[in-house]
């Protein structure tokens, strides 16, 4: 097994991102899905760990909408770091990703997946963290709508979309998240976290919830994902298949 761990602070993701050269995972519902997306970029953006190539399946696209290139910019992204991988089923998504795992040009590699994903398991994930480790390349699996099983990877975290605050003129507040850290190798797991995300110092925010302020607007995120017809229109700026 892997035994790399992160020894810097609990909160030191909020400022720098996940640990580099690990497998992480980043668990939400269905109904959450944008807000794991987001977070996912969000945490690229603060580990300044780009480019960034996002795999994704056919049954992925079908479930979430195609990736919306105005919700990708609105989180700071510059979407000419983005390639984007479309494959057609779980065993393809594996075998893409065991590739671009080893590419050290790359910053990040994410993996999104939707349900169960059985072939995802701690076969397959410590392959990936090993792969990390050797090339530099930080590791991100999305799962959406699924259940923790045992892996690999460094941490776990659970993410939702939570009431950030207005700005001037009751205009939507910035991207807000409840992240929970399910697991961190050699850490504390169990933490909780209220952040919101500034895209222009690219850190996630908790001092507009250190004073359990509760003057909110709800659904006030920026979706990555957009419905199929506004993503139709979109998805060409972003988009990039193979």
């Amino acid at each position: 097994m892997p035994t790399q761990g992160d020894g810097r602070a609990d909160d030191a993701w909020l400022t720098q991102g996940m640990a580099k050269a690990q497998l992480h995972e980043i668990f939400a519902t269905v109904d959450d899905s944008a807000s794991g997306a987001g977070f996912a970029i969000a945490s690229v953006l603060a580990a300044k760990a780009a480019p960034v190539m996002w795999l994704r399946t056919e049954a992925s696209e079908r479930q979430g909408g195609r990736l919306h290139a105005t919700g990708l910019v609105e989180m700071g992204l510059d979407v000419s770091s983005l390639v984007l991988g479309l494959v057609e089923d779980e065993a393809s998504l594996l075998r893409a990703a065991a590739d671009a795992a080893r590419c050290h040009g790359l910053g990040t590699l994410l993996i999104e997946s939707w349900g169960r994903a059985p072939k995802i398991d701690l076969t397959a994930t410590r392959r990936l963290m090993l792969a990390a480790e050797a090339s530099g390349v930080t590791i991100l699996s999305l799962r959406i709508g699924a259940e923790p099983v045992p892996s690999a990877a460094a941490s776990r975290w659970q993410v939702a979309a939570c009431r950030s605050r207005p700005l001037e003129a009751d205009a939507p507040g910035k991207p807000a998240f409840d992240i929970e850290l399910l697991r961190r190798r050699g850490g504390q797991a169990g933490l909780r976290w209220r952040v919101e995300w500034d895209r222009d110092a690219h850190i996630f925010d908790q001092t507009a919830f250190a004073s359990g302020d509760s003057a909110a607007l709800p659904g006030a995120g920026v979706p990555v994902a957009a419905d199929r017809a506004a993503a139709d229109d979109a998805a060409a700026f972003v988009r990039r298949t193979g």
